[in-house]
């Protein structure tokens, strides 16, 4: 089983870590475009245009299913990247999770890149989810980009940022860009003076690899150790590489960095 994951960058390593755990076996091709990034202050078209790239570059090693990483181009380009690439190939979306965060019984502030928040999508999902339930739209310039390049200085100040203007008292934390799951520490630790004492985060990860792993009718095993033989390939703005310096700062990225390179 090979399954392939497309983001603007590193966010896509938190539903790849995801898919390592749940299957071990699996083969994961990785396509990135960190020569455009960050995403989020684009264009929809401009989003679009990119997604379609990195979709592109993975469909040519012939997956059994692709995950859109990346919130910012499931808002913007899952429609297209869908009508192109399916039904040969299965293209799974990251939602962010308002639904279990609206679960809690709220308040809930949603943390995502300028081009997601206060998007039509994001709002069709307050609509649907939490419309019963009090939801504080927070977006976070600079963060995702911080992230990626593993800028610990800019990452410590967007998130600051973000955090004063998150309403007090809040009960679950949607983190609406996978890049932020990747820090979901540091943000927790941001908010947690003036949050609800039970504050809950939710992220996309492990949804998005149930997902897939559905699309393509394989029953995931009982989680086992070690990464079981499953190859890794990483592309890079179109041109296969290895991963970047980034992402092996991060747990996720050394986690998946075990896997064997294929020939």
């Amino acid at each position: 089983m090979k399954i392939a994951l497309m983001d603007s960058g590193i966010g896509l390593l938190a539903a790849a870590a995801a898919l390592r755990r749940l299957r071990p076996d699996a083969d994961l091709v990785l396509s990135s475009d960190p020569e455009s990034m960050p995403w989020g202050p684009r264009t929809p078209a401009d989003v679009t245009r990119h997604a379609l790239a990195c979709a592109r570059a993975a469909a040519l090693h012939r997956p059994d299913a692709l995950i859109v990483a990346c919130n910012t181009a499931s808002v913007h380009a899952l429609e297209t990247l869908r009508a192109e690439l399916e039904p040969a190939l299965p293209v799974v979306g990251t939602v962010p999770a308002i639904k279990p965060a609206a679960a809690t019984g709220g308040p809930v502030a949603i943390w995502a890149t300028p081009a997601t928040t206060g998007s039509p999508y994001q709002r069709g999902l307050i609509g649907d989810f939490a419309d019963r339930t009090e939801v504080a739209e927070v977006a976070c310039p600079g963060l995702a980009d911080a992230v990626e390049r593993a800028d610990q200085r800019a990452v410590a100040a967007a998130v600051a940022d973000a955090a004063a203007r998150t309403p007090a008292g809040i009960r679950a934390l949607v983190l609406g860009c996978t890049h932020y799951e990747l820090v979901a520490g540091r943000i927790r630790a941001a908010v947690a003076g003036t949050a609800h004492p039970d504050l809950a985060l939710f992220g996309s990860a492990d949804a998005v690899a149930a997902q897939a792993l559905r699309r393509v009718a394989v029953s995931a095993p009982a989680r086992v150790a070690a990464t079981g033989g499953g190859t890794l390939r990483v592309i890079l703005s179109g041109r296969e590489s290895e991963l970047p310096a980034e992402a092996l700062r991060c747990a996720e990225g050394r986690f998946i960095a075990g896997a064997p390179v294929p020939r």
